[in-house]
């Protein structure tokens, strides 16, 4: 009777739910993320999941179907819902690949975007012949942010020189930050609005400007308009002011018989 009314009473415990596995998570959570309308589901969960539980993707996948303890649970959930909230996912993890360059971005920089390595493609054939990429140039960017432009083309021009310039001394620690964990010693940077701080000349001028009419920014997605530093995208009111201050600043920094500024 005993042993019955044991049974009974074990029988009528509340039976925990079985913790949910790696995989389950991510699936879960790209799931919702869809249902939210966000662009890439799959890779978001995938990236925040794995950088919730400090594995990189080999790790995270080989892990798929170990259980998650409530601890895991948290901080999967709690950078999951801040992309929810429309926060880019780069933001969230504080790193963005541009040129195959690991970037620490935070929120006083723009985040990279894949587009905008065409500068430094275009900066590289301005560049062009074998003889000019392997001599000591001197690059200037201007608002370097950080300093994803610069620290491309120093990564491809072993001997050249350059100075990103920032109008925000937040940026310019980033900046700085990422020269140093890439081991790119030759850059240097100066606060300054575009060029007022530097002495040329320099070789190649490269900028990748606010260009945004300062009316067209309320419509711009919300992982844009709420998270970038409005300084980073507010160009006046048609988007051009920051061009006309370095078209009008930049020839007397640029040498002779040397490329032309890239924008």
């Amino acid at each position: 009777m005993q042993g019955d009314a044991a049974a009974s009473v074990a029988a009528s415990r509340p039976v925990a739910p079985a913790a949910r596995t790696v995989e389950a998570a991510r699936r879960d959570w790209a799931e919702k993320f869809a249902a939210a309308g966000l662009d890439s589901p799959p890779l978001d969960a995938r990236l925040l999941v794995g950088h919730a539980l400090g594995l990189d993707q080999a790790a995270l996948l080989a892990a798929a179907m170990r259980p998650l303890g409530a601890d895991e649970e948290s901080a999967v959930a709690e950078l999951a819902n801040r992309r929810l909230a429309r926060e880019p996912v780069a933001r969230i993890i504080g790193t963005k690949e541009f040129w195959s360059l690991d970037l620490r971005i935070d929120d006083s920089t723009l985040v990279p975007r894949p587009e905008t390595e065409t500068v430094v493609e275009a900066a590289l054939a301005a560049i062009g012949r074998r003889d000019a990429r392997t001599s000591e140039l001197r690059i200037a960017d201007l608002g370097t942010g950080s300093g994803a432009i610069l620290l491309a083309l120093l990564s491809e021009l072993k001997d050249a020189f350059g100075v990103g310039s920032d109008i925000n001394p937040r940026a310019l620690l980033v900046a700085r930050d990422n020269a140093r964990r890439l081991g790119l010693r030759r850059a240097a940077f100066v606060a300054s609005d575009l060029t007022a701080a530097l002495a040329g000349p320099f070789d190649l001028i490269v900028a990748n400007p606010p260009y945004i009419a300062s009316g067209d920014i309320a419509t711009l997605s919300p992982e844009v308009r709420l998270f970038d530093p409005r300084l980073a995208l507010d160009g006046g009111a048609d988007g051009l002011d920051v061009y006309r201050a370095i078209a009008a600043a930049v020839p007397p920094l640029l040498a002779r018989a040397r490329p032309a500024a890239i924008r």
